[in-house]
């Protein structure tokens, strides 16, 4: 299924950030971003600046990444 996407080849997103304040998906990339961190921001994308992608940036280092497994099964 995955190489039939238009992103087939492509990795997939780590990191999603959302803006405008609204906290669904849209079915935007629902397949690639399967364990992807989101990242929801009131701001709107124009208001969208380089401070605002770091904070996401330093917010999405201090996640415990697991990608599906939970806490326990996570070799610290």
């Amino acid at each position: 299924f995955a190489g039939a996407l238009n992103t087939s080849g492509m990795p997939d997103p780590e990191l999603l950030i959302r803006t405008s304040g609204e906290t669904r998906l849209s079915n935007f990339l629902l397949w690639q971003i399967a364990y992807a961190e989101l990242y929801f921001t009131p701001l709107f994308w124009p208001d969208f600046r380089k401070e605002h992608l770091f904070s996401a940036i330093i917010d999405f280092q201090k996640r415990e990444r697991r990608f599906g497994k939970i806490s326990e099964q996570v070799a610290p």
